[in-house]
């Protein structure tokens, strides 16, 4: 009996303790955290300088994927209007969020670097289907090459939001 005393003792200590320490509470969305530098968030799929897309739908990411949250089906470019410079496209690039555990391999994978993690947080839903993101989402807003990932800011003035 004396043993549990003890033990509730230290539990109220630590209790009263912090207590009446500072909160460390962050008011998101309007303030966020500061992140690890090589964390790893939101997925996006980059484009060249020309505007045409680096994915040449290879599924290379989809194999190193070790949750299975990725599929990609390529499809023939037409030389007259190609979509990236390879012989093939990725027609459809889903990733389901649900699944990803965000480790990194499929930019690890990509043979053309495709695809990035970026360092944004992946925003909360109320339904599964806005956690399957699909190419549209994935892809940047306008061409143009980011040698890094795109920071908050950016991404917030460039409206890439998931939906």
């Amino acid at each position: 009996m004396l043993k549990g005393l003890g033990a509730l003792l230290k539990g109220m200590a630590t209790t009263f303790r912090l207590f009446f320490s500072k909160s460390i509470t962050v008011q998101y969305p309007e303030q966020r955290r500061a992140m690890p530098r090589r964390f790893r968030g939101r997925h996006r799929l980059r484009r060249h300088e020309n505007g045409l897309e680096r994915c040449i739908g290879c599924s290379l990411c989809a194999a190193a994927c070790p949750a299975d949250a990725i599929i990609v089906e390529a499809a023939e470019n037409d030389p007259a209007n190609p979509v990236s410079p390879g012989e093939r496209y990725a027609s459809r690039y889903e990733i389901d969020l649900y699944r990803c555990i965000f480790c990194g391999e499929c930019e690890a994978a990509c043979p053309v670097d495709a695809i990035v993690l970026t360092p944004t947080l992946t925003p909360s839903d109320y339904s599964r289907q806005s956690f399957v993101v699909s190419k549209a989402d994935l892809l940047e807003d306008h061409p143009g090459d980011a040698k890094r990932p795109l920071t908050d800011e950016e991404l917030a003035r460039r409206s890439l939001s998931i939906r």
